[in-house]
C-alpha cells in the first residue's frame, strides 16, 4: 500500500484512514470479494494505534460502506454493488466539508443541556416567560383585526412596522432616520449575518470587543475575516486601543455593543463614544453597533445608542425586540444608508423572501400603542430585582472567592473567579448539582471568568442557582 497517513494535517489520522479505504473501494483497489485487511494489519502498515483503526472501521460502518461479522473479518457491504446499486452517502464527509461552522462545542452542550435537563438557567440570554408581555399579546390577537398581507411583503418589512420603528427609535433612543432607511431582520442575529456576508470579504480584519458575545459566533470565521481584539474595562473599549489596532492591521470595520455589554455589563462613556465616532470618520471606518439593552437602564439614566450622535451616517445601527419583549417573536432591524439597507435587503431576499407578515403585525401594535412603554416600565423594575438578587446571592454564597462590577443594566452579570481551576470540570460539577452557566472562554476571555444572565430564572430560583455553583466551585 503507497498511503501513508499525513500526520501535520488538521484531518484526525482515523479520518484519513477511512477516506482512504473508501476511496479503494470504490476504485478496485480492494475488491468486493475478499475481505478487507484486518485491524492489526492496518495498525502494523501504517504504524498508527490499533484504536485508529477501530474509529475508521466505526466510521465507515455507520456509513453502510463495510460490514462486521466476529469471526469473518470485515468485508465491504454487499448492498454497495449488489442488485440495488444503493450506497449510503458519507454523510460526515459533507458535514465536515460545509463552509459555514458550527457553534462552539460548549455553546453546543449548552443549548442541549438546557433542552433535555431542567436546570437553573443562569446560561441562557433571554427573558423568563413570566417577563414577556403575554397579556398585551393576546389582546393584539384577540380583539384587532389582522391588518397585513398575507403574500410576500415589502422586501425590506413591512412599511407600516419600519414608520413605526421609525417613531419608536426616535423617541425612546434619539435616533433621527425615515423608513426607507430601515430593514427588518429575523432578530439581531441574522443583521450580523447579513453585514459579514454582504459588506465584508475574506481576509477583512475587524475589531471586536474582548471579552463579547460576538466572539462565541461562527459567522466571523466561516466568512474568512480576521478579528482582532479591544479589551474592556467598566467604561468600555479605549479609543486609543482601536487607533493603535486599526494602525496595525487596517480595520475594515468594527463591532460594539456599547450599552450594558455582553457580557461585561459595561457602559461604554460619553467621551469614548465621541472619540470611536472621530475615530470612524477620519478613517473612514464603520461602526456596527448592537443594541439590545440600552433601553433596560436601572437608573433611569438616558443611554442613548452611538447612532443618536452619529451625524455622518457612519454606524449600521442593530436592534431587535428579542432581549426585552420576547425572543420567539423574531423582529430585529438595521438601521444605515439607503444603499447598505438595499443591499443588505436583497441578500435576505435571497434567504427568506422576506420576513413574516403576522408577527411584523404584532409587533407594529405592541409598538403603536401603550404597550411597550408599560411592559418595558415594569421589565427594568424586574430585571432590577433580579440584578440585586444575584448580586445578594454572590456575596452571601461566594464571598471573598469572586470579583464582579454590579451592572446598571442589561441582563448580565461577568465574574471572576478568584482561585484556579478546571473550566471543564466546573461545568460538569455544575450540571450535576442542576445549574449551567456560560464559561467566560467561550466569550473569548482568559480562564477565570463565567457569566451569569438573571432574566432567565426569578429571585429564588437565581439564589439557588448561585448556592448550587458555589458548592461545586468548592467541591473542586
Amino acid at each position: 500500500m503507497d498511503w501513508k497517513p499525513e500526520r501535520k494535517v488538521k484531518k484526525a489520522i482515523y479520518k484519513q484512514l477511512a477516506e482512504y479505504i473508501e476511496n479503494g473501494i470504490a476504485d478496485g483497489t480492494f475488491p468486493p470479494d475478499k475481505p478487507l485487511p484486518s485491524e492489526r494489519q492496518l495498525a502494523n502498515e501504517f504504524n498508527i494505534n490499533r484504536s485508529t483503526v477501530v474509529a475508521a472501521y466505526d466510521e465507515l460502518e455507520s456509513n453502510g460502506l463495510i460490514e462486521r461479522k466476529r469471526g469473518s473479518g470485515t468485508t465491504i457491504s454487499k448492498d454497495i454493488w449488489g442488485i440495488t446499486r444503493k450506497r449510503v452517502p458519507s454523510w460526515n464527509r459533507y458535514i465536515e466539508a460545509g463552509s459555514f461552522l458550527p457553534n462552539l462545542p460548549v455553546m453546543q452542550r449548552i443549548r442541549k443541556e438546557t433542552e433535555s435537563h431542567k436546570l437553573i438557567n443562569l446560561a441562557s440570554g433571554e427573558l423568563s416567560e413570566d417577563l414577556f408581555p403575554l397579556h398585551s399579546f393576546s389582546e393584539i390577537t384577540s380583539t384587532r383585526s389582522f391588518t397585513g398581507s398575507l403574500g410576500y411583503d415589502h422586501p425590506q418589512g413591512n412599511e407600516i412596522l419600519r414608520k413605526t420603528i421609525t417613531e419608536h427609535v426616535r423617541k425612546y433612543r434619539g435616533i433621527e432616520t425615515s423608513p426607507s432607511s430601515i430593514l427588518i431582520t429575523s432578530g439581531a442575529q441574522q443583521a450580523l449575518h447579513l453585514v459579514v456576508q454582504c459588506l465584508l470579504k475574506p481576509g477583512d480584519s475587524i475589531a471586536l470587543e474582548e471579552p463579547s458575545y460576538h466572539y462565541s459566533l461562527p459567522v466571523f470565521k466561516s466568512a474568512g475575516i480576521r478579528p482582532y481584539f479591544l479589551p474592556i474595562d467598566k467604561n468600555g473599549i479605549n479609543p486609543d486601543d482601536l487607533l493603535s489596532l486599526h494602525k496595525k492591521h487596517r480595520i475594515k470595520m468594527i463591532f460594539l455593543n456599547p450599552a450594558y455589554q455582553n457580557p461585561t455589563g459595561a457602559f461604554l462613556h460619553k467621551e469614548r463614544r465621541k472619540k470611536i465616532l472621530e475615530i470612524s470618520s477620519e478613517h473612514g471606518i464603520p461602526v456596527v453597533e448592537d443594541d439590545p439593552y440600552s433601553l433596560t437602564s436601572f437608573k433611569g439614566e438616558n443611554a442613548s445608542p452611538l447612532k443618536s450622535i452619529d451625524h455622518h451616517g457612519n454606524v449600521l445601527y442593530i436592534s431587535s425586540l428579542s432581549k426585552i419583549v420576547a425572543s420567539g417573536l423574531r423582529i430585529g432591524w438595521i438601521i444605515g444608508p439607503k444603499p447598505v439597507i438595499e443591499r443588505l435587503s436583497d441578500a435576505k431576499q435571497q434567504v427568506d423572501f422576506g420576513h413574516a407578515s403576522f408577527t411584523q403585525w404584532v409587533a407594529n401594535d405592541f409598538l403603536d400603542h401603550n404597550y411597550f412603554d408599560a411592559h418595558i416600565k415594569n421589565l427594568v423594575i424586574r430585571l432590577e430585582q433580579r440584578r440585586d438578587q444575584i448580586v445578594k446571592s454572590l456575596h452571601s454564597h461566594l464571598n471573598g472567592k469572586v470579583e464582579f462590577n454590579v451592572p446598571e443594566g442589561g441582563i448580565h452579570l461577568w465574574c471572576r473567579l478568584l482561585k484556579k481551576y478546571n473550566e471543564a470540570q466546573l461545568l460538569e460539577e455544575s450540571l450535576k448539582r442542576g445549574v449551567i452557566y456560560v464559561p467566560g472562554s467561550t466569550l473569548g476571555s482568559k480562564e477565570g471568568y463565567v457569566r451569569f444572565t438573571f432574566s432567565r430564572e426569578n429571585e429564588e430560583n437565581i439564589n439557588e442557582g448561585i448556592l448550587l455553583f458555589s458548592e461545586a466551585f468548592n467541591a473542586i
